[in-house]
């Protein structure tokens, strides 16, 4: 009963502070933690039951997943070298320094724990930045890049806590460490990759939505589990089975079963995310409780958390310096590389190629052309600047992933307790300072988002591409069948791309239910492979891509649910 009552007590709680955030325009991340804390006060409140081990392999795979499979590919594979900066280089790289600074405060603690612990204070939480991102406007691209930040750091970062454990216990040399971390990696992608494909391969022979969607919670703990066991990163393959599946879903599932998806996930993601920063603010009252009786005090502790919050800030700030310089030079020389491109497609147009650039096929050669144009005008088109720069630096809050790692440092570690609080406070100190000023520095900076008239012009492009695609196929159906010119003129009026809030026409279907569904869902199945077409080459940006799939989604199950009612 008691249990009951605090599941329901924390729906309520996030629910109802999400809702409050919502009209103060602040992000709920920092409202849950300030409210877990009120919360832990209270008698009979603690969070002293829930086991981290409950967080890291229960909450955080299916969060993960979820951000996973709607991460847009193709944004992640563009913006694959400044995300793996962030999430692996920086990683790296705050944890060494961090550890240096741990050891000199308390070098009572050790090299290993001082390790430990930096390792726990280096991943970022992108959940309150892409939240307040989100609400101002930012660029997609700097939304994508923090996404895919999130996504991959907290792998990077528990691989370097497990090794920096495992050094308490035993002689580690940098080259284990670094021989662990590849071996952790290609595991965890080879297992994700593994698991993603027969995750889709599998289910796209399911036709029950909700059975379809009942096998899909399961994906998340099928990749981490065995990758654990094998000693590699559970969460690094829970990602990129999460990407894999993303990829695929819009070719071989169902369009009711990705709906059906989307909804349930994005639900059971605002959920776990709202309990896991409560959890945060209810866990402070345990902290404050076993900390301060092991050799230094609680006052120093919060003193050694806020220099750490401080340095890793500035360490982030100095290490992003660099990375947008990489991505405004590999954004110029995509502009330099555009009339040269722009040249050797009008060769491959009038045949004017080598014929040992065409030895693999001119389709080919012509797809690759596309593909590589694509990512140059997204380059040209969304390239940051500085003012972009400064708000990814100040984008680097923590969040409740770091207290609960932090909670699986083995219990004989040195000063465990202070070493949690310290933890605990750098944390909150980064997610508060950051997360509430972040809105005035984006206010401040003037940061553009996307251009709403390029996003329209782009939208109504792909309209009528796949309109032309639809009628392309229906004229071809009309030339093989016999059909009536009554079928074929409301085929055609149905079959008109409308937006997400507008309806089909009313009326009754024609007599031969059977062979309109058929022809409409042939011309939607043309369309689909238009879009898909131009999603592979990242044509379009991934709203004007994901608006489309939408609608064609939409569509689908409508005609699939009126072909069920007429069996």
């Amino acid at each position: 009963m008691e249990l009951s009552v605090i599941a329901v007590g924390g729906v309520v709680s996030v629910v109802a502070v999400a809702l409050f955030s919502q009209r103060l325009g602040v992000a709920s991340p920092l409202l849950l933690v300030l409210a877990g804390a009120a919360i832990g006060t209270l008698p009979r409140v603690s969070a002293t039951d829930v086991q981290p081990e409950w967080i890291l392999g229960g909450v955080l795979p299916p969060l993960l997943y979820s951000a996973a499979i709607n991460m847009p590919t193709t944004d992640f594979r563009r913006n694959l070298k400044p995300i793996t900066g962030l999430a692996v280089l920086l990683v790296v790289v705050s944890t060494g320094i961090a550890g240096v600074l741990f050891h000199a405060l308390m070098p009572q603690i050790g090299w290993p724990a001082a390790f430990a612990l930096a390792a726990v204070l280096s991943p970022t939480d992108a959940v309150a930045a892409t939240a307040v991102g989100r609400r101002l406007g930012l660029p997609s691209r700097l939304l994508a890049i923090l996404e895919g930040e999130g996504l991959v750091n907290d792998a990077t970062a528990l691989v370097l806590l497990r090794s920096a454990v495992a050094a308490m216990g035993a002689g580690v040399t940098a080259g284990g460490v670094i021989g662990d971390f590849v071996v952790a990696v290609v595991g965890a992608v080879a297992i994700g990759v593994l698991v993603g494909f027969l995750n889709v391969r599998i289910r796209r022979h399911i036709s029950d939505s909700v059975m379809n969607t009942a096998i899909s919670f399961v994906v998340p703990f099928i990749a981490y589990i065995p990758a654990e066991d094998f000693g590699f990163s559970g969460i690094l393959a829970v990602v990129v089975c999460g990407l894999v599946t993303s990829d695929l879903a819009a070719r071989f599932l169902r369009a009711e079963d990705r709906i059906t998806e989307e909804t349930n996930w994005l639900t059971l993601a605002f959920l776990m995310e709202g309990f896991i920063f409560l959890l945060m603010g209810i866990s402070l009252e345990d902290v404050l409780t076993y900390a301060g009786d092991k050799g230094f005090s609680i006052e120093q502790a919060f003193l050694y958390g806020a220099i750490a919050a401080v340095l890793l800030i500035v360490v982030r700030v100095i290490f992003v310096v660099p990375l947008v310089a990489m991505i405004k030079r590999d954004d110029q020389r995509a502009a330099d590389a555009k009339p040269r491109l722009d040249d050797f497609k009008q060769k491959l147009e009038h045949d004017e190629l080598p014929d040992n650039m065409l030895r693999h096929g001119a389709e080919r050669v012509e797809h690759r052309i596309a593909a590589v144009s694509a990512d140059i005008e997204f380059r040209i088109r969304e390239s940051l600047g500085w003012r972009a720069g400064a708000v990814l630096a100040w984008s680097g809050m923590r969040g409740a992933v770091t207290v609960a790692a932090a909670q699986t440092l083995p219990v004989d570690t040195p000063y465990r307790a202070e070493l949690v609080l310290i933890a605990y406070v750098g944390a909150a100190i980064m997610l508060l300072l950051q997360g509430s000023t972040l809105p005035w520095v984006i206010g401040k900076l003037k940061v553009e988002g996307d251009d709403p008239e390029q996003i329209r012009e782009q939208y109504g492009d792909m309209i009528r591409e796949i309109s032309d695609a639809g009628t392309k196929e229906l004229e071809r159906l009309v030339s093989e069948r016999d059909l009536s010119p009554g079928m074929v003129e409301r085929v055609r009026r149905d079959s008109f791309i409308r937006d997400e809030g507008e309806k089909p026409p009313e009326g009754d279907l024609d007599r031969d239910r059977k062979q309109y569904i058929e022809l409409r869902l042939a011309v939607l199945q043309a369309e689909r492979e238009r879009m898909l077409h131009h999603r592979r080459l990242g044509t379009y940006s991934a709203e004007v891509i994901d608006k489309t799939q939408r609608i064609l989604d939409l569509e689908e199950a409508r005609l699939q649910q009126v072909s069920d009612e007429s069996r």
